[in-house]
């Protein structure tokens, strides 16, 4: 055992946002906590890393993958740019839903928009009672509380599953997820990306959100500013096991050897025999099937449960630039035909003239073959703020994500001509079903207060999301001893977010006396 006041040996497993976040935190500390962050891949950012493409015919040398940016209430990813020297840049986020006779957009409206008036009217009905009642909607999965109300099905498919997905990134599993989420997302003044409902049109607002910077390049400076406080930084290395937890926490890691791209596969290398080293404390800020299979027989019954209870998925992003293929299934350039400039009486002509003018919608999503299963879209050169949207449609580059491969005989995927794929990227991903809600985020708190040592963080605690990792690292370092920041602290919309979520996450109150 480590001798009174004798610095603590903490192992952080995973250099994404959750594991960058909390090793920076243990970092500020370096007479209490000797800091090891590890990564089975040759780079730091997990998910959000950026890839070079055409600068002559984009208008950029690179763009960002996989996360591309997010809601402007994100306070810790903000601050975590701000040290770097780099800031997130605002956008009013045009989309455009479905194509033909299902086609709608928040930016002007559309026939479909037309067509369902009466239950736009009743949803509007129904979100406010929601509101008002909104305890009791805590676990009622989303497809039976719209039924409940008597909306179409019609209505609901090509309306609000699509409208659900796009903010709360739950693309299939969106009709699982709890009812309040959906009745969030419509009465939060902050949260409500969609707040507040048009009465005759459903969405009409251009929700606020923000555009990432260079993300392997934000990363790659991060990793080198915790190096100089101290933290030692290993990436291409595996944890393989964990082989005990009591009284110090025993771990084989495997070195990796590093891909061109950085990129290494899953359980390569097998031939590297792994090292068996000790530390004091383990944080895990990696995913929750990673964490169940390297804990093994170590884990707890509780843990098992918790961590098995984990939905995933996996998707394929193809990033391309086929403008047919876009052309066929979204709606991408303003055709007169769709647009409507009297909505339930109401004059709308000016939401069509801007429209005419300004149309280029920046996420899109359609129905597949199955009309319950969605496919989405980004077009990056509207959306990423350093790529040229001026330039024709058939310079924009495309990221077209075909969810879950269980579902493949619903997807296009196939029809991207293969001389305009730009590239490839497999995510595993959390399913958000109501059963992640029920089974796993209210029971987290009790793994991480009788842990043997072990801490765990990451989006999927609560919400896939960036900001939700950084926050949920910023947690885990202040569980093992860490001060919260103080500009976070004074940042009143930052510390109730965390405050919320260290209270969720680890049954803890936050405290002004930890924070520094």
């Amino acid at each position: 055992m480590p001798k009174l006041h004798e610095k603590k040996r903490v192992l952080v497993v995973g250099a994404g946002a959750a594991g960058m976040a909390c090793a920076d935190n243990l970092a500020k500390h370096p007479d209490r906590f000797e800091v090891t962050l590890i990564d089975a891949q040759g780079y730091s950012g997990g998910q959000a890393f950026s890839i070079d493409i055409d600068e002559e015919r984009h208008g950029s040398k690179w763009m960002n993958q996989g996360v591309q940016g997010g809601s402007y209430i994100y306070q810790h990813t903000f601050r975590a740019y701000e040290k770097q020297g780099y800031e997130a840049k605002p956008v009013e986020l045009q989309v455009s839903f479905g194509k033909g006779d299902n086609f709608w957009t928040n930016l002007y409206p559309t026939n479909l928009v037309a067509k369902h008036q009466q239950d736009i009217k009743r949803f509007n009905t129904a979100i406010k009672w929601m509101r008002k009642t909104e305890v009791l909607w805590a676990l009622i999965p989303i497809k039976y509380s719209l039924k409940m109300w008597g909306l179409s099905d019609d209505f609901i498919m090509t309306m609000i599953y699509p409208s659900l997905a796009l903010f709360l990134g739950t693309g299939n599993a969106t009709p699982d997820l709890p009812s309040v989420m959906m009745e969030r997302l419509y009465t939060s003044p902050t949260y409500g990306m969609w707040y507040k409902i048009d009465e005759k049109s459903l969405s009409s607002n251009l929700p606020p959100m923000v555009v990432f910077p260079e993300s392997s390049k934000f990363y790659e400076k991060w990793h080198k500013d915790m190096e100089s406080k101290g933290v030692t930084v290993r990436l291409n290395t595996e944890l393989v096991e964990i082989k005990s937890r009591s009284p110090t926490v025993k771990v084989m890691l495997r070195a990796r050897r590093p891909e061109a791209d950085l990129h290494n596969a899953n359980f390569g290398d097998q031939d590297i025999p792994p090292q068996e080293e000790e530390f004091d404390e383990i944080v895990l800020a990696v995913l929750a099937d990673t964490s169940k299979r390297v804990l093994g027989k170590q884990g707890g019954m509780m843990e098992k449960f918790v961590l098995g209870n984990t939905k995933w998925s996996d998707d394929v992003t193809v990033t391309h630039t086929d403008v047919d293929y876009i052309r066929k299934y979204y709606t991408v350039e303003f055709d007169p035909k769709d647009a409507v400039s009297n909505i339930g009486g109401r004059d709308d002509s000016a939401r069509v003239k801007k429209g005419e003018k300004e149309f280029m919608p920046m996420y899109m999503i359609k129905q597949t073959k199955d009309p319950k299963k969605l496919e989405m879209c980004f077009d990056c050169s509207a959306f990423q703020y350093q790529l040229d949207k001026e330039k024709p449609l058939e310079d924009h580059v495309f990221q077209t994500i075909f969810l879950n491969n269980k579902h493949t005989d619903t997807w296009d995927k196939d029809e991207i001509k293969k001389d305009k794929i730009i590239r490839e990227d497999w995510w595993h991903q959390l399913c958000h079903s109501w059963t992640h809600y029920a089974f796993v985020v209210p029971l987290i708190w009790l793994l991480n207060r009788n842990s043997k040592h072990t801490t765990y963080a990451g989006a999927w605690t609560l919400v896939n999301a960036h900001e939700l990792a950084i926050i949920s690292g910023h947690a885990a370092a202040y569980k093992l001893g860490a001060d919260y920041p103080k500009e976070l602290y004074e940042n009143e919309f930052a510390r109730l977010c965390f405050r919320l979520y260290l209270l969720l996450a680890h049954g803890k109150i936050l405290s002004k006396k930890q924070v520094s």
